[in-house]
C-alpha cells in the first residue's frame, strides 16, 4: 500500500480531475449543443465515463480510486481502511472536487466563486439518488469481488448510463454533491437541496452493499 500522504494526493487529483470533467464538459456541451439538451447531457455523460474510467486506472492501484466518499466509508466498514485514514480520504475528495469545479470555471473564463441555482428538487430526484448509489455500490462491490481488472469500466459505463436512466442525472457521491452546489452551470445542483441527495446517496449505499453481501452469500 502507497504511503498514505501519496494516497491522499491520488484521492485529491482523481476528485479534482472528475468534477474539472463533470463540470466542464457540461459547459462546453451547453455552449456547443444550440440548446438541444439531450445533446448537452450525452456529451457530458460521456465525457464524464470516459474521464472516470481513465482516472480509476490511473490511481486505482495507489488509493484504490475511491473518489466518493460512501465508497470509502464501506472500505472502512469493512476493515479495508483505517476509520482515521478514511475520514482524511473524504476530505481530500471533498477539497479535490471544490478545485476541479474552480478550474473548470477558469478554464471556461466563468467567475470561479458560483453559488448554484440549478433546482433538483422533489421525490422523483431523492429516489434517482437512491437507485443510482445504489447501483453504483452494488456493481463495484461485486465487480471488485469477481473481475478486478474490469471495475474501472464498469464503474465508467455504469455511470454513463445512469446519467440517463435517473432522473437526477446520477450525482451518486456525496463529494461530487457538495462540489457542484458551487457552479451555477449545467452540472450545478442549489445548495438547498444537496442534503437531501447526500441522504439518498448514504442510503442507497448501505442497501447496494447489503445486496451485494446477500448475492455472495447466496453462492455458497
Amino acid at each position: 500500500m502507497a504511503p498514505l500522504r501519496k494516497r491522499l494526493a491520488a484521492e485529491g487529483l482523481g476528485s479534482a480531475f472528475l468534477l474539472a470533467a463533470v463540470v466542464g464538459s457540461g459547459i462546453m456541451a451547453d455552449r456547443l449543443s444550440g440548446g438541444n439538451v439531450g445533446l448537452a447531457l450525452l456529451a457530458n455523460a460521456v465525457a464524464t465515463g470516459a474521464t472516470l474510467t481513465a482516472l480509476i486506472l490511473m490511481l486505482g492501484a495507489i488509493s484504490g480510486a475511491h473518489f466518493n466518499p460512501v465508497v470509502t466509508l464501506g472500505a472502512a466498514h469493512d476493515g479495508r481502511l483505517a476509520w482515521g485514514d478514511g475520514a482524511l480520504y473524504v476530505l481530500a475528495q471533498v477539497s479535490g472536487a471544490v478545485a476541479g469545479v474552480l478550474l473548470a470555471h477558469v478554464m471556461f473564463g466563468q467567475p470561479a466563486w458560483q453559488t448554484s441555482a440549478h433546482v433538483r428538487a422533489g421525490t422523483g430526484q431523492i429516489v434517482s439518488e437512491f437507485v443510482a448509489t445504489f447501483g453504483l455500490v452494488a456493481v463495484i462491490t461485486r465487480t471488485a469481488r469477481d473481475r478486478p481488472e474490469w471495475v474501472a469500466v464498469a464503474v465508467g459505463a455504469y455511470i454513463t448510463g445512469a446519467y440517463w436512466f435517473t432522473a437526477s442525472t446520477s450525482f451518486a457521491n456525496p463529494a461530487v454533491t457538495v462540489a457542484r452546489s458551487f457552479t451555477d452551470t449545467f452540472a450545478g445542483i442549489r445548495p438547498a437541496d444537496a442534503p437531501g441527495f447526500i441522504a439518498a446517496q448514504l442510503a442507497g449505499a448501505v442497501a447496494g452493499r447489503a445486496l451485494a453481501r446477500w448475492l455472495e452469500e447466496s453462492r455458497s
